[in-house]
């Protein structure tokens, strides 16, 4: 990737901070903001004002450790996939009017989804720490799990968004389908309470895989299934590798319908 591309990407992902927060008088702290404000509530409300509880634990703060560590990966997760359907609509005023690469559009909403996650990530474990959590070896298996999500984020939402240039009704069903796709994860509850055909079900989506992770890691302070990571690693290459042979392939008739 050269120079002049890096720095086209880290100016577009620049000003989509900026537009996200124009007008506001704390301008980009929001950034910060919020998920302070999303970490309170999932922790300290559901944990130990609702009384919420997991399981098999008797420690107060399980419940809002465990619904944590779902939503913040799924907010980046869904937001990449969301915003990337209809990157190339949105951005209609440069793709008609400069020679932009498709792929940089979609990578700097991928930059701008990672800034947001790591600080959102930074915030959960200050509070962590405070709260005196014993942090275990498996987090260092975080930057692979967040590329792995984000990756088949990407994969899903270039396939999205070439659709969407020729069906507008994709970034509504877009929407629809990771609305079904929420809560067909355990995020907000746990798997056990599913009848035992659904939880066999469930084992087959992706999102499950890597929120799973994500929960053995921080909740129960043990590994993720490797066999499963590896299968999704694959798949998650597979969808990537295809989306982008697809855009290669529709990329003239993109630029022409735009």
């Amino acid at each position: 990737m050269s120079t002049l591309k890096i720095s086209y990407i880290i100016e577009i992902t620049k000003r989509d901070f900026a537009e996200r927060f124009a007008g506001s008088v704390l301008g980009s702290l929001w950034a910060i903001i919020w998920p302070m404000v999303n970490l309170f509530i999932y922790i300290v409300i559901f944990g130990k004002v609702m009384g919420a509880r997991l399981p098999g634990t008797s420690d107060m703060n399980a419940y809002g450790v465990y619904l944590a560590t779902g939503l913040i990966p799924w907010t980046a997760f869904a937001a990449t996939i969301n915003r990337c359907t209809s990157v190339f609509l949105d951005k209609k005023h440069i793709i008609t009017k400069v020679n932009t690469s498709f792929s940089s559009l979609l990578l700097h909403i991928h930059l701008s989804e990672t800034i947001t996650y790591i600080i959102s990530m930074l915030v959960f474990f200050i509070i962590l720490a405070f709260q005196g959590y014993e942090f275990h070896r498996s987090l260092l298996l975080l930057p692979f799990l967040y590329y792995l999500q984000q990756l088949l984020a990407l994969g899903i939402g270039l396939f999205a968004a070439v659709l969407n240039v020729f069906i507008r009704d994709v970034r509504e069903i877009t929407g629809v389908i990771l609305q079904l796709w929420f809560w067909f994860t355990p995020i907000v509850y746990i798997s056990n309470i599913l009848p035992q055909f659904v939880q066999k079900l469930i084992a087959y989506n992706p999102a499950y895989i890597i929120i799973e992770s994500y929960h053995r890691i921080f909740v129960f302070n043990e590994y993720p299934s490797f066999k499963s990571l590896m299968l999704l690693t694959i798949m998650t290459h597979f969808i990537l590798f295809f989306s982008f042979l697809m855009l290669r392939y529709l990329e003239k008739d993109i630029r022409d319908f735009l």
